[in-house]
Parts: structure tokens; C-alpha cells; sequence
């Protein structure tokens, strides 16, 4: 697996472990770093993994606005905590992040939806996040 992708698969857990736990992802990406310096069976918090949540952490509240608005007959509460997660990553991903193409913020979001949601979540992370794809010039309103 590639290095970004991992720091993908790890940011990704932060995001759920926080949301499943009600707490900042901040504390929860520190806690990550705390044991992997501690513990030599932790692999280690890579850069871009702590790149993509402090990222989303800056724009949680404009990134579950646009999931909320756009996320057709589906609550951010009801919504499976693991496809939530997902799309909130590659929402913050394919929207903030310049030097990573559209096309690989959708592709490692649809895989991440392959390998921890349910057989219908691919195709709902791929069609919500090619949504913000088509709309990302007007998505990065100030907050």
C-alpha cells in the first residue's frame, strides 16, 4: 500500500475513533502520536496523515454544512459513522487539498468505503464526492 494511502486509512480512523468516542480529532490524533513515540508496536503518525486531520479540523463545520446540504435523503446523524467519515476525509481532501488530483481523493475515499462500510457505500461516497467535485469552485466559501 502506498505511503498517502496508509496516512489515508489512519486519518481515517482518527476521524471515526473521534466521532465514535465525542471527542475533537485533535485529542484523538494526539493520543495516536503519544503511542506510536511510546509504544514500538504503534506504527508512527505520518505527516500527511497529521496534514489531513488538522486539515478537516479547520473545516469540519463547513464540511458537514456541504454533506448536510447535498447528501440527498440522508442526516449526518443517520448516516453510517464509517461512510460519514469517510466523506467528511475526501470532502477536506478533494476540496482543500490542491496538490492531491480530484480523481485520487475520490478513488482512495471509494476504497476506504470498499474495505470499512457496507456494499452500498462505495457508490454513495463516489456519487456525493463527485457532487463536490463538479461544485468545488463555489464549495471553499470563508467559513
Amino acid at each position: 500500500m502506498a505511503a498517502r494511502s496508509k496516512a489515508r486509512k489512519r486519518a481515517f480512523q482518527i476521524l471515526f475513533e473521534a466521532d465514535q468516542r465525542g471527542s475533537s480529532v485533535q485529542n484523538v490524533l494526539a493520543d495516536w502520536v503519544r503511542h506510536s513515540r511510546s509504544d514500538d508496536r504503534q506504527p508512527p503518525v505520518n505527516e500527511y496523515t497529521m496534514q489531513l486531520v488538522e486539515g478537516y479540523a479547520q473545516h469540519v463545520s463547513r464540511i458537514d454544512e456541504l454533506i448536510a446540504t447535498y447528501a440527498v435523503d440522508w442526516d449526518l446523524d443517520r448516516m453510517p459513522v464509517a461512510d460519514r467519515n469517510i466523506v467528511r476525509l475526501g470532502a477536506y481532501e478533494l476540496i482543500w487539498e490542491d496538490e492531491t488530483p480530484d480523481a485520487v481523493a475520490i478513488d482512495e475515499a471509494v476504497q476506504l468505503a470498499k474495505e470499512f462500510s457496507t456494499d452500498d457505500s462505495p457508490a454513495f461516497v463516489n456519487g456525493l464526492l463527485g457532487r463536490f467535485k463538479e461544485l468545488k469552485p463555489g464549495l471553499r466559501r470563508a467559513e
